[in-house]
């Protein structure tokens, strides 16, 4: 291992400082194993109402308090924002949870790649084997599969992850990581690469994250995708239509060519699919005009709109 390396963690809190307290124990532990690491954490507190305890921790802790609870994806975008415009010392960023689902015991394995990678790419934690119950696994592997169909990329990967320093300047510049972390880093093509890791359970208290958040949580991934994923419905809608065509030629040629129609079965049929029709020409037009219009407005990317979220700072030793 190299000289002294400084890594920050973010984490986003929202009303689950017990679970927070036991995440910066464990972080704790690494720091006493690893002394050729410093370590500081930024607690980005998203417009938490429970109180906080006053705790006495040993390691540099920064909090950002939110003005309002702005969602787990864009608490990680102020977070990254915050250590990119303000933090001048460090080599890495470590992207987790607060829960204890992100294990804080397997960043030596996401350092470590990182490093053999001589820092070129951010390193993800692929899901090996989860925690959650039944209902939100077959939610999740439908979610994976869906997005796969309509991006044709695979995300089976979330937030726990680790960004070099040269890499974060990439990162805080794409505008989709306010929607969806992973998914905007898949879309940017910042280049990443994979450690197979467990999922942990939680700390303390009930995962926020039910089958709703998870539907929303999968909308904003994909929606990262708007682009592509534009092109791919009117490929679709256009298959669709000549298809429909096809068999509106079929139809008529079987009533007139043969003998085997039924009376008002063409016509009715005709009268099916041209309505097939309307309605894909429709779809086609509409996210035609979708795609035009987000096309012609150009907005540059801003690293600094943390800003305008964050209510105060607190520097806890």
């Amino acid at each position: 291992m190299t000289n002294s390396k400084k890594i920050y963690f973010i984490t986003p809190v929202y009303n689950d400082w017990e679970s927070f307290v036991v995440l910066v124990d464990n972080i704790q532990r690494i720091q006493e194993q690893q002394p050729n690491l410093s370590f500081t954490i930024v607690a980005v507190n998203d417009g938490s109402y429970e109180e906080r305890a006053e705790y006495k921790f040993d390691l540099p802790l920064i909090v950002l308090n939110l003005k309002v609870n702005i969602g787990h994806q864009r608490a990680i975008a102020v977070g990254l924002q915050y250590i990119y415009n303000e933090i001048i010392d460090y080599d890495y960023v470590v992207v987790l949870d607060s829960d204890g689902e992100d294990k804080p015991e397997d960043f030596m394995l996401l350092f470590n790649k990182a490093e053999n990678h001589e820092s070129s790419k951010i390193i993800f934690a692929q899901r090996q084997k989860r925690q959650e119950s039944l209902i939100f696994k077959v939610g999740y592997f439908f979610y994976k599969n869906l997005f796969q169909v309509l991006t044709g990329q695979k995300i089976n990967f979330g937030n726990f992850s680790i960004i070099p320093k040269k890499l974060l300047s990439k990162v805080v510049h794409q505008n989709n990581i306010w929607n969806h972390y992973s998914g905007g880093i898949i879309q940017s093509k910042i280049p990443f690469d994979k450690v197979l890791l467990d999922r942990g359970k939680r700390y303390k208290g009930v995962s926020k994250m039910n089958f709703n958040s998870l539907i929303i949580h999968g909308l904003s991934s994909i929606a990262v995708y708007f682009d592509f994923l534009s092109l791919r419905i009117l490929r679709y809608s256009l298959y669709g239509i000549a298809i429909c065509f096809i068999s509106v030629i079929y139809i008529l040629w079987q009533k007139i060519f043969t003998d085997t129609a039924i009376p008002g079965w063409a016509s009715s049929l005709i009268l099916i699919i041209s309505g097939i029709i309307l309605q894909l020409f429709s779809v086609t037009l509409i996210v035609l005009l979708l795609q035009l219009s987000s096309r012609k407005n150009i907005t540059a990317p801003n690293p600094k709109i943390y800003l305008d979220f964050i209510e105060s700072k607190e520097i806890i030793r």
